[in-house]
């Protein structure tokens, strides 16, 4: 198939767009950056594309709730549209805001008929915006996005980023089924030495970083890897401890991979 086509989609508000474009095309993807009024006025447009991306920013300004306003028009005015998309068998990523955007629309996990959505994610533990690196460890072989990855790590910009299950039987079916797919690494489980500072930077039940849908094909987390895509943005890289490349940019290779 030819190189894929991504959909950076922008919203006021919206402040990542670039540096998300420029990591999907450092892994051979071509990208076009669209406001969302102009997929309002053609939804059509989705059609020219193989992997949708909400990236990060405050969409909106995080009015009312964060992702809240942008989820709601893609939950009212481009339910279809994006319903047709993920049938077709293309790829949607959602990075901070925008997983909190995927969230809040059904795209990610359909809301139960009954009772309403399955999961939030809302204001941090701290009371505070986080703005720092975590450590992640990939928690199942589910999700395209993550494949041939075990461990990451990554920085955080977010006051709005803990994930919470409606309840406990929603948590243990989205565990059941594979879907929390990323989480912070607890601080017993890493290496003697490692920094002591809280990797779960938000009180996230059950350390969840990122989920993705039944399919695999959908995918939302709240650390950036298009801000660790070269070994030069890793904090500490002058003193040898970054690798050959940043830890953020097989995300992206592996969505541009599932198309060959």
């Amino acid at each position: 198939m030819p190189t894929p086509n991504v959909l950076i989609l922008r919203a006021p508000g919206t402040n990542c767009d670039g540096e998300t474009a420029f990591a999907f095309q450092r892994a051979g993807a071509r990208t076009e950056t669209l406001h969302v009024n102009r997929l309002l006025e053609n939804p059509r447009l989705f059609e020219r594309f193989q992997i949708l991306c909400v990236p990060g920013g405050f969409s909106y300004g995080d009015d009312v709730a964060a992702g809240r306003i942008l989820g709601n028009q893609i939950q009212h005015h481009l339910d279809q549209a994006l319903a047709e998309f993920k049938e077709a068998g293309k790829l949607m990523l959602g990075i901070c805001n925008g997983f909190q955007v995927l969230l809040k629309s059904p795209v990610l996990l359909p809301p139960d008929p009954a009772r309403g959505p399955r999961a939030t994610l809302t204001l941090n533990d701290s009371g505070r915006y986080e703005d720092r690196w975590v450590r992640l460890k990939v928690q199942s072989d589910r999700c395209v996005f993550l494949q041939g990855i075990d461990r990451m790590y990554l920085p955080v910009a977010h006051a709005e980023g803990k994930f919470v299950a409606r309840d406990e039987q929603v948590l243990e079916e989205l565990i059941g089924t594979g879907q929390t797919v990323l989480r912070y690494i607890p601080q017993d489980e890493r290496s003697e030495g490692s920094c002591s500072f809280p990797d779960n930077p938000n009180g996230s039940t059950a350390d969840v970083a990122g989920i993705c849908d039944v399919t695999g094909r959908v995918f939302g987390l709240m650390p950036h890897p298009e801000r660790h895509i070269d070994p030069t943005q890793h904090p500490r890289w002058t003193r040898g401890e970054a690798g050959s490349v940043g830890d953020g940019l097989q995300i992206f290779v592996n969505a541009v991979k599932y198309f060959y």
